[in-house]
């Protein structure tokens, strides 16, 4: 799925990565635990957490993802939002909270780092 098809079903504002909506994003993953992540596999995935802290943009570029969706409408600081530009890391912002933003993407194929069908 591209990344503006994300952007479309999450009804998503495009904080940083404007120009990279092109991009294939794999699946999905939600969390706000940074160990889960780099649990997971993660590569060119979306992550959805509602945590907000540098260290999320660092855990992203360490993982491999692919871009961060920030939900409950909370707004990231600009720290955040410096670190990822220069990451080149997209960085998208929705008011659905984590439960409905997972499911809406799955709903639209979007699929789980599991595999999960």
């Amino acid at each position: 799925m591209k990344l503006s098809e994300i952007k479309d079903v999450l009804k998503a504002e495009v904080l940083t990565g404007e120009d990279q909506l092109d991009k294939i994003i794999v699946g999905a993953g939600g969390a706000d635990l940074m160990n889960d992540v780099l649990a997971a596999v993660a590569k060119d995935a979306v992550l959805l957490t509602g945590l907000m802290s540098d260290d999320v943009i660092r855990t992203a570029k360490v993982a491999g993802v692919g871009a961060v969706v920030f939900v409950r409408g909370k707004k990231p600081g600009e720290s955040i939002i410096k670190l990822a530009r220069s990451h080149n890391l997209p960085v998208l912002l929705t008011r659905f909270s984590l439960f409905l933003a997972s499911g809406r993407l799955y709903m639209s194929g979007l699929r789980g780092l599991d595999g999960s069908w």
